[in-house]
C-alpha cells in the first residue's frame, strides 16, 4: 500500500516534528493567548499595534480606481520603493526590477528555492537555525547540509562550511542578525566567507549562491552597525520580511532581491515571477504593496526592547543562569540549568512562564526567550524564573 502522503511531506514533518511536537503537546499549548501567562515563545505582539501601521493601511484602503483590488503581482511601486530602500541602507544601486514582492521572508525564500535550485543540489547552513530552512528546502527537493556554529562565540564557523562544499553545493544560507544568537557577523566575517565562496565557485565551475535572510536587520542593539552579505559577496539573493521590525506577523509583507551585481542578474529578474506563480501566488495583497514607503520608517520601540533585554539579563544573571547577550533580534538565549531543556520548560510552565526549548531549534541545553513581551509581562517573569531555577536544582539532585 502506497503512503497517501509525498516522500518530501514526510522529511519536512520528520525536521519540524521538534517544534511540532512543542506546539501540540507541551503546557504552552493549552494556555496559548491566555492574557495571565509570560509569553516568551514566539515574536507575536504582546502590546498594541504600532498606531502609525494601521493610520498606513487606513490611508490606502479606499479605492483610487477600478483595478485597485485587481490581481497585483509585483507592483512596480512597491518595487521601487524597496529597492529605494536598499540603496540607501545597504549603498548598492538596487533596481526596481530586482525586486520580487512576496508575504515576508518566509515566501522570499519559498520563491528562491525554486528559482536557483535543482533536484539533489546541496544547501549549506549554520545551526542553531531558523525552525523551517530543513524543510522549506527538502520540499524544494534539495538537501540540507547542517553545519554547527562556533560554540564559544556563535560566529560563523568558516572552516566548517569550506569543508561541507562539494560539487553538489548551490547555495549557502546566512542569517543575521542570527536568530536565535542574537549575533551579527562581522565584515571580517562576511569578507572570509565571500572569499572562500569565490574559490569554491570556481573550483566546482558553477556559482554557489549566497541567500541572505535579514528580517531582523534593522532591530540591532547598542548603536552596532548591521553588514549585509550582498556587500563582500556578489551572487547573494536578499530575504527580507516588515513582520519583525513592525511586529506584525499575520500581516505578510516582505521581499526577494537580487543584488546588482548577481551573476545571471537579467534571466532571474526575468524568470522571478515563474517561481511566484508556479509556487501558488507568492505575492503579498495589494494593500500591504500600497503601504510600503508609509511603513517603512516605521518600528517597534527599539529602545524599549533594550530595556527589556537588560532587565531581563541583570535579572537572571543574579538569579544564577548563564545568559548569551544578543547584539540584534528580539531574542535571548539562556543556558538551560539543566541538560533536559524540554524538562526545564515544563518546570518554568509550572511558574506560568513559557519559552521555548532549544532542541526545537538544534541547540538542546538552552532556551530561548523573546522580548517581544510587554514591560508588565517581564517584571511578572522574574520570580517565576527563580523559582523555577530553584525547582531545576531539585530536579537535577533526583527530587522530581
Amino acid at each position: 500500500m502506497t503512503e497517501p502522503v509525498s516522500r518530501r511531506i514526510r522529511m519536512a514533518s520528520a525536521a519540524l516534528a521538534p517544534l511540532t511536537e512543542f506546539l501540540r503537546n507541551s503546557a504552552y499549548s493549552t494556555c496559548i493567548g491566555h492574557d495571565d501567562i509570560c509569553d516568551f515563545v514566539f515574536g507575536n505582539p504582546q502590546e498594541p499595534t504600532l498606531p502609525g501601521f494601521v493610520d498606513a493601511l487606513k490611508r490606502w484602503i479606499d479605492p483610487r480606481d477600478k483595478n485597485w483590488y485587481a490581481y497585483k503581482p509585483n507592483e512596480a511601486t512597491a518595487c521601487e520603493a524597496s529597492a529605494r530602500h536598499l540603496r540607501e541602507s545597504h549603498g548598492l544601486p538596487f533596481e526596481a526590477a530586482d525586486i520580487a514582492m512576496t508575504g515576508g521572508a518566509f515566501a522570499a525564500m519559498a520563491v528562491a528555492f525554486p528559482l536557483v535550485l535543482d533536484p539533489g543540489d546541496e544547501v549549506v547552513f549554520s545551526v542553531p537555525a531558523w525552525f523551517c530552512y530543513e524543510a522549506m528546502l527538502v520540499q524544494a527537493g534539495a538537501v540540507p547540509v547542517k553545519v554547527r556554529l562556533r560554540p564559544d562565540d556563535f560566529d560563523l564557523d568558516l572552516d566548517a562550511i569550506a569543508a561541507a562544499i562539494t560539487a553538489r553545493t548551490r547555495m549557502v544560507i546566512v542569517n543575521s542578525p542570527h536568530n536565535p544568537t542574537g549575533r551579527i557577523y562581522s565584515p571580517d566575517t562576511l569578507r572570509g566567507l565571500a572569499e572562500l565562496l569565490e574559490r569554491a565557485s570556481a573550483q566546482h565551475g558553477r556559482t554557489i549562491y549566497l541567500l541572505s535572510d535579514e528580517p531582523y536587520r534593522k532591530l540591532v542593539f547598542d548603536q552596532r552597525e548591521f553588514h549585509s552579505p550582498a556587500c563582500f559577496y556578489d551572487a547573494t539573493l536578499i530575504s527580507y520580511s516588515y513582520g519583525k521590525v513592525l511586529l506584525t506577523p499575520g500581516a505578510r509583507l516582505g521581499y526577494l532581491a537580487f543584488s546588482p551585481n548577481l551573476p545571471g542578474r537579467q534571466l532571474l529578474r526575468d524568470t522571478v515571477e515563474t517561481a511566484q506563480l508556479g509556487g501558488g501566488w507568492l505575492h503579498p495583497n495589494a494593500l500591504m504593496q500600497y503601504a510600503i514607503d508609509d511603513l517603512e520608517p516605521l518600528s517597534i520601540d527599539l529602545a524599549g526592547l533594550t530595556r527589556k533585554r537588560d532587565r531581563l539579563v541583570a535579572a537572571l544573571g543574579d538569579i544564577g543562569y548563564r545568559v548569551h547577550i544578543p547584539e540584534g533580534t528580539f531574542y535571548l538565549l539562556c543556558q538551560s540549568p539543566i541538560a533536559d531543556d524540554a524538562a526545564f520548560t515544563r518546570l518554568l510552565a509550572q511558574h506560568n512562564v513559557y519559552v521555548l526549548p532549544g532542541h526545537t531549534f538544534e541547540l538542546p541545553g538552552y532556551v530561548r526567550i523573546c522580548l517581544t513581551a510587554n514591560e508588565d509581562m517581564v517584571e511578572r517573569s522574574i520570580e517565576g524564573f527563580r523559582r523555577g531555577f530553584d525547582d531545576a536544582q531539585r530536579y537535577e539532585h533526583g527530587d522530581r
